[in-house]
């Protein structure tokens, strides 16, 4: 403990000087300004209406002040620029002042004015005021709404009847309407609406270019007329609807591959429910697999939606490297109401085989480690994209050590095995087609095995899965049916002295123990559903990110279904077995509710909610120890260390605490706010509240029972402070967390002061956001 504070020591030392420095070189910030110009030093929007987003408009600003830590590295550094030193502290990690432009400043103004155009503010004036300081400049800009427009009327003038026949029933799903505010952004996206509106129903050859809007806002009311009309087609085909002649699918053909050429010498051509297949010797895929993924189908109209769907379910399989669609309008006579199509899709193969090695960093709930493993993978096992893979790994983690001298400081290994087997669609009896063959459907089989060593024991986990997955909604919404997940645990070897002290030691307060470690058969089945809004037909991110998870596993109904049929054998504690081992039952659910909000490009504000409740019932009086809950750590109250918190008011036990620091209940509720300091760093401040507690009243763990008159007393509150450095395709994460309300405490001293002592404070490493 001495060592680790007089490192904490040095390490603040170190900190405190180049904080100092930097505060240095940055306190005459205008040090590299020349003379007779001035340095952005803010930019503020003022608007004079609450309706209007303030920090919407920052994006249209065209430019912004310096970063203020960068801009002191910049200045701190020395005017030389033939030493590399000042170089690289000038380019690499400082930002060079930016100089006030008038010119950027007038057509920033313009651009605000021109987007409050868009929005309904027509008659909205945009101005800046000035304020000059020490060679330094803060621009205001004042924005005048003058009132928002209305749509009054919204009409088709449209010349051609089968077009405008056609759009009739779209015209109720678009965002115009009368009595709805006027805005450019709703134009351009009904526009977009309307176009695919058409092209789903056969209209191949429309674009949106044909459709425009007038608009008349003369009536000095703040309302406005909206006229759809359309303009003259290029040919006569334009506004005709096509229907699909002839659709051709070739299977396994890469032109741009020799070795690939040779098995198409000889192609063989089948028909298959109306669709004629090509293939080469490879046999690449079955012609049902073709077919099944293949929404492009003779006699039907030309749909934009039935391509995507074909082009998406196809690149979906693994093995297929590329997806190539083309349509050739067949000649005939231009003045038939239905004009003809042929599609023909070409199905370019990737690599069947797939071998990687891997040497991983872990982060498991803030516990550290690394983890090699091989993998291969077969893509196409059966000719249908089935995916065959095995995966050989093993692990070395390193336990944080949560306030506790027994098991929770002792790093362990493990290795183990899986093998899972994926078909592209539901393997179930009795669906229908359409149900059994939706791209998005998935069936997995998996395998698994693995020995986790300890310096007291060993433990060998077995484990067997079918599982359903598949998407709805627009890939909103994510499905996952665990119809089976079967686990085996036993422990082949423990020391003497583990023995001795947990499992064979009578006390009534290792009763917890001796049952979490004991042999024991989890079957569960599962079902998990995500929503996210971060997917849309529009492709447009949504300035507020939701997801929202939920999941229930209810474990023991196959071995309840299996010994109800014959009079099962009880181990010694009357606990039923199959095959010789007692089977877990209980019941688990979990919600979560999170939400990132953007303020502008840089800033945003992200909250969590999440609760669990798990019970055991039947055949287990507690839960099996991995089912159970724990809090604290990186992903949750990050005041305290892995499984430090709780459950309830719990006092601290030295001889039990980690194995007694689960629970049956979970709340967490978290809010973060996150500000991007420059490309790579950004800087994130928080707020964590939550706790477990026990569904029963556990000896082993007093005051940590779930109470409705006192649970609001026990939720933990902590604050803290984070960095994380985004790669693009990985955050890093580090953050440190303060005590501010610790339930384990004695009432009356549960409100404690800030200090950087390890029983008040954790930090945690992480990869990715906390939620």
């Amino acid at each position: 403990m001495f060592h680790s504070m007089k490192r904490l020591y040095h390490m603040r030392r170190i900190l405190n000087c180049i904080f100092i420095l930097i505060l240095f070189g940055s306190c005459n910030t205008t040090k590299n300004i020349p003379e007779g110009q001035y340095l952005l030093n803010s930019n503020k929007i003022e608007a004079d209406s609450k309706k209007i987003d303030e920090g919407f408009y920052e994006n249209f600003l065209r430019q912004q002040p310096n970063n203020k830590l960068r801009l002191g590295l910049y200045n701190m550094a020395g005017d030389d620029t033939t030493k590399w030193l000042n170089r690289f502290i000038r380019n690499k990690l400082g930002q060079a002042p930016v100089i006030y432009s008038p010119q950027l400043t007038g057509i920033s103004m313009t651009q605000i004015r021109q987007q409050l155009n868009n929005q309904g503010y027509l008659r909205a004036r945009v101005d800046t005021s000035l304020k000059v300081e020490d060679q330094k400049i803060s621009v205001t800009y004042n924005i005048e709404n003058n009132g928002m427009y209305k749509i009054r009327n919204y009409e088709y003038t449209i010349y051609d009847p089968q077009i405008s026949r056609s759009l009739i029933p779209a015209r109720k799903y678009t965002s115009i309407q009368p009595g709805v505010e006027f805005n450019q952004e709703n134009l351009e996206g009904s526009r977009n609406h309307l176009t695919s509106f058409l092209r789903n129903i056969g209209y191949y050859n429309f674009s949106k270019e044909y459709l425009y809007f007038r608009v008349d806002t003369t009536l000095n009311s703040h309302e406005a007329d909206v006229y759809l009309s359309l303009y003259e087609p290029r040919d006569s085909t334009t506004f005709k609807k096509f229907m699909l002649r002839n659709v051709t699918i070739t299977s396994g053909f890469d032109g741009m591959s020799r070795d690939n050429r040779r098995y198409f010498t000889q192609p063989d051509t089948t028909e298959y429910n109306g669709i004629r297949i090509v293939h080469g010797r490879n046999n690449f895929l079955r012609k049902s697999t073709l077919y099944r993924n293949n929404f492009l189908r003779p006699g039907n109209l030309y749909s934009d939606t039935d391509y995507t769907r074909t082009t998406g379910a196809f690149n979906g399989i693994s093995v297929i490297r590329q997806t190539r669609v083309t349509f050739n309008p067949v000649d005939g006579n231009p003045n038939d109401s239905i004009q003809l199509l042929d599609a023909n899709i070409n199905v370019v193969p990737g690599n069947t085989h797939f071998l990687q090695a891997e040497l991983q960093g872990t982060n498991s709930a803030g516990d550290l480690g690394i983890a090699p493993s091989v993998t291969y993978q077969h893509q196409n096992l059966f000719n249908g994209g089935e995916i065959f893979r095995i995966k050989l790994r093993g692990a070395y983690e390193f336990i944080a050590n949560s306030e506790g001298s027994d098991l929770s400081d002792k790093n362990y290994y493990e290795y183990g095995a899986d093998a899972s087997l994926s078909f592209p669609l539901f393997l179930f009896p009795w669906l229908k087609r359409s149900w059994r063959e939706q791209p998005s459907a998935s069936t997995q089989i998996t395998l698994g095995f693995n020995n986790q060593h300890r310096k007291e024991y060993t433990r060998q986990f077995f484990n067997a899965g079918l599982t359903y997955r598949w998407s709805s909604f627009h890939n909103q919404l994510t499905h996952a049916l665990g119809l089976w997940n079967i686990n085996y645990v036993r422990m082949p070897w423990a020391s003497d002295a583990f023995k001795d002290r947990y499992l064979n030691n009578p006390d009534p307060i290792y009763a917890m123990i001796r049952e979490s470690y004991k042999d024991q058969l989890i079957s569960s089945t599962t079902y998990g559903l995500t929503f996210t809004n971060s997917y849309n037909r529009f492709g447009r991110t949504p300035k507020n990110l939701i997801t929202i998870r939920g999941n229930i596993d209810i474990s023991g109904l196959l071995p309840r279904l299996v010994t109800s049929f014959y009079d099962a054998k009880r181990d010694s504690t009357g606990k039923k077995e199959i095959v010789g081992i007692a089977y877990a039952e209980y019941i688990k659910g979990d919600l979560s509710y999170s939400q990132t909000h953007r303020l502008n490009t840089k800033t945003s504000l992200a909250f969590r909610v999440g609760l669990g409740v798990a019970t055991p019932f039947g055949n287990s009086d507690v839960l099996p120890f991995e089912s159970r809950y724990f809090s604290g750590g990186a992903n949750s109250v990050r005041g305290w260390s892995t499984r430090a918190l709780g459950p309830g008011s719990m006092p601290y036990n030295d001889r039990v605490n980690f194995v007694t620091k689960v629970g049956d209940v979970k709340l967490d509720l978290n809010f973060e706010y996150r500000r991007k300091l420059a490309d790579l760093f950004e800087f994130a401040g928080f707020v964590d509240a939550g706790n477990i507690w026990t569904i029963k009243d556990y000896e082993a763990q007093p005051d940590g029972k779930f109470q409705f008159s006192d649970f609001y007393k026990e939720i933990a509150l902590a604050y803290g402070v984070g960095v994380r450095l985004d790669l693009s395709f990985l955050l890093l994460r580090l953050d440190f967390g303060f005590r501010a309300y610790d339930p384990g405490r004695p009432e009356g001293d549960r409100w404690v002061t800030p200090n950087f002592s390890g029983d008040r404070m954790a930090w945690h490493f992480g990869i990715g956001y906390p939620f």
